[in-house]
């Protein structure tokens, strides 16, 4: 009997949470254990792929839980946005847990069953965000993410663990009952309903002075977006284990909280309102505040994940921008730009892993000569950067590309130049890395950056799990350049599909 594609929508929350089961029943066991984690991320894979088909073959696949009163209610729908992100954490939740695999042993790393179990939980509440179909279904599964992904940032257990977990913790769930709950009552109240809806909920005549005051609401609720000022939560969480900082920058958490804002922005408020609403304006300049400042606080990092993870509210600063710009160029380059830094990012944090564990550096300015001692992970490195660069032949040329279009469209050119300054300075803070390691001399002493103390002797490639896991993201880097054909048709069905109701 063939399985109903609302099953495959349901199955898709309730996979990850089944394999807890077998997890935490073979934990003891730890190839049993990771085999059935691989085995869940494989066959969850198969049901977003059957999903995906079903959209393309322009099924309306929905699905019921539960209402709580008329009007509020748990339900999901597949739609391009939520197709896009749900492909994307599918995909690089099985590469994580290879990398994984690899990381944690060799590392040896405490309680890793219990990471296996967290990350499980995480990956089904991002298949409830990217499915739900208001806000209020939304809402639940991104605090269940929050929540879930708490113990993996303290995962060390260490002061300076519980320290960065109480700062992911209290900024992320703060911005949620302080912003985006009231955003969403108050939506509630003026709209009538929470349902995402093609042109957004509010009525033609909704007074825009209260329309823009939720739209700050949203924004800065959002948390998990890391606009400034709340952006303090994901350096603080940098001391989790690299597998977790690639699930909060490339899988899960970040991208959820990009992932809302253009939800919010396309299917709440809908592009005619958010172009005339008066804080549109401002919170532009706010996310191009944060992706310039960012970008330059990340140049004087000297620990590896520090940079990275400064590199990333920058990058989502381009989502936020692409969102608020209200036009279709602006929408489909944050929605490619989603897909695309997941892979470039993610890469790099694999890179910066590996590192850690063959060669026990997390420092820049100790990397000198390591290009020659790890040939593949900072070849992986650079071509990651080129991607995040935005530079040709890699993924993130386009999404850059239509970012770029959609700040022109709109003669916004203070945020047009803003973006190019900041891929200048990607070029400043990221290429200086694999030239030092490839070109330098590693017995040369000194300060700054790429002098260091060398790379020392005995350091050899990660081992062979990490190795195939940053090897494939490395590849898609490219692949999606050459190929960047799916990522942007559901881009693009993002705004064709907008005038299509769901909920009929």
């Amino acid at each position: 009997m063939n399985m109903s594609l609302e099953t495959m929508l349901l199955l898709c929350m309730l996979l990850p949470l089944v394999a807890i089961v077998g997890i935490v029943g073979l934990g003891h066991k730890p190839n049993w254990r990771e085999t059935v984690t691989i085995s869940t991320c494989l066959a969850l894979i198969y049901l977003v792929v059957n999903l995906y088909q079903g959209l393309a073959d322009g099924e309306i696949i929905r699905l019921f839980l539960w209402e709580i009163f008329p009007g509020l209610q748990l339900s999901f729908v597949v739609e391009p946005l939520g197709m896009l992100f749900a492909l994307i954490a599918s995909f690089l939740w099985l590469i994580t847990t290879i990398y994984a695999i690899g990381y944690m042993r060799s590392h040896n790393e405490i309680n890793q069953t219990r990471f296996y179990v967290c990350f499980a939980i995480a990956i089904g509440a991002v298949m409830g965000v990217a499915f739900a179909e208001n806000l209020f279904t939304l809402f639940i599964f991104y605090e269940v993410l929050t929540l879930s992904t708490y113990p993996l940032v303290t995962h060390a257990g260490t002061d300076k663990a519980k320290a960065g977990g109480r700062i992911y913790l209290g900024i992320l769930l703060s911005t949620s009952i302080v912003f985006l709950l009231l955003a969403i009552i108050s939506t509630w109240f003026v709209a009538g309903t929470l349902d995402f809806k093609p042109g957004g909920v509010f009525a033609p005549d909704v007074d825009t002075t209260v329309a823009g005051a939720i739209l700050l609401l949203f924004i800065f609720g959002i948390g998990k977006a890391a606009i400034m000022p709340f952006h303090r939560w994901l350096p603080a969480a940098m001391v989790a284990p690299t597998p977790v900082s690639a699930l909060l920058h490339a899988v899960a958490v970040v991208k959820a909280g990009v992932f809302t804002v253009l939800k919010v922005c396309v299917f709440i408020f809908g592009i005619d309102l958010l172009a005339v609403l008066p804080t549109t304006q401002f919170l532009l300049y706010l996310a191009g505040f944060s992706v310039l400042f960012a970008s330059l606080i990340a140049m004087r990092q000297d620990n590896l994940k520090a940079r990275l993870a400064y590199s990333t509210i920058s990058q989502l600063g381009y989502i936020t921008i692409g969102a608020l710009l209200a036009t279709s160029a602006g929408v489909v380059g944050s929605s490619m730009h989603i897909a695309t830094h997941a892979v470039g990012k993610i890469t790099l944090f694999f890179c910066a892993g590996a590192i850690l564990v063959a060669a026990h550096k997390s420092n820049i300015s100790e990397m000198r000569g390591l290009g020659r001692k790890m040939p593949i992970t900072m070849l992986a490195f650079f071509i990651a950067s080129l991607s995040i660069i935005g530079l040709p032949p890699t993924a993130g040329t386009w999404s850059k590309w239509f970012l770029l279009m959609g700040t022109i469209e709109t003669e916004q050119w203070i945020l047009m130049t803003i973006l190019m300054l900041s891929s200048l300075l990607n070029i400043a803070y990221l290429l200086p890395i694999p030239y030092h390691a490839f070109f330098s001399d590693d017995n040369k002493q000194g300060s700054g950056e790429g002098v260091g103390e060398g790379v020392g002797e005995g350091i050899k490639e990660a081992p062979l799990p990490a190795l195939i896991a940053l090897s494939i993201t490395t590849v898609a880097c490219v692949a999606l350049f050459i190929y960047p054909q799916p990522v942007y048709e559901l881009a693009t069905a993002v705004m064709e599909n907008s005038r299509i109701n769901y909920a009929d």
